[in-house]
């Protein structure tokens, strides 16, 4: 009896043995293909010394260079502040909201200069109400200073708690040349998925510039001592080979497959 029941037992695994292979063929040509790694602390060591960058995702992963809280020009990413304050403690009026966009839009320095006279605390007071700790005001708007850190900090937090806000609107809508005529198409604009950005330089153009992009799930900004395609290739070299939209920095736990459930591995 005993050698009976081995031969049907060998029999069935025998005809179970096609359908499986096949199966497993079909598992293998249908798996997606390997994701990109998750950003994680670490990541961002390599980063030349000349960039900070600071990246945040909407689970409230953060990652940042060993320099991101370092008060750095602020160049006319600080409009964002001016922006934002003017729209929301402001007169209300068709001209601020007008002066504001086209700060945002095409970073023209006169409407931030007009917005600036009129509203001077609106730096501090942004650096205030979002605890922007390395953010201030100078003589004027134009030689105020803030970090990759809290820049990344501002964005964020509009993005969780006013995702409506013409400053994030304006951004997706910035024109390709500025009102000075620089080019608005480097830097943290260049990664995959952006949606909105703003960029900031310096007069001579290459001497400090920066840019603050936000995209589905994340926003990342960065401050480059150096001009447009330093900062390029800093922040591609950077981020690119990370998946930016990852929920965490944890690794999903494995799950077994189809094909391990049917075999009995676990």
């Amino acid at each position: 009896m005993s050698g009976c029941s081995t031969t049907r037992r060998g029999r069935h695994l025998r005809r179970l043995a096609v359908p499986l292979a096949g199966m497993a063929a079909l598992l293998a040509v249908a798996s997606p293909a390997q994701a990109a790694p998750l950003l994680g602390p670490g990541d961002l060591d390599a980063v030349p010394s000349r960039t900070s960058l600071s990246y945040t995702s909407s689970t409230g992963v953060h990652v940042g260079t060993a320099n991101e809280n370092d008060a750095r020009p602020g160049l006319s990413t600080v409009k964002l502040y001016i922006a934002d304050y003017a729209l929301r403690r402001g007169d209300s009026s068709q001209e601020d909201r007008d002066l504001a966009a086209r700060m945002i839009q095409a970073s023209d320095d006169g409407a931030a200069s007009q917005l600036d006279a009129k509203y001077p605390s609106a730096i501090d007071s942004a650096a205030a109400e979002y605890d922007l700790t390395s953010t201030s005001r100078g003589s004027f708007w134009g030689d105020s200073y803030t970090s990759t850190a809290d820049t990344v900090r501002f964005l964020d937090t509009k993005k969780r708690t006013d995702p409506a806000s013409p400053v994030l609107g304006w951004m997706t809508t910035a024109q390709p040349v500025a009102a000075d005529g620089t080019a608005q198409n480097w830097g943290t604009g260049l990664l995959p998925g952006a949606t909105g950005t703003k960029w900031g330089w310096a007069d001579d153009s290459s001497s400090v510039v920066a840019s603050a992009s936000i995209g589905p799930g994340w926003t990342v900004a960065s401050n480059t001592y150096g001009g447009p395609a330093d900062q390029s290739d800093d922040v591609l070299t950077a981020l690119t080979p990370f998946d930016l939209t990852a929920p965490s920095i944890v690794p999903m736990p494995q799950v077994p497959s189809l094909l391990d459930t049917i075999l009995g591995i676990r």
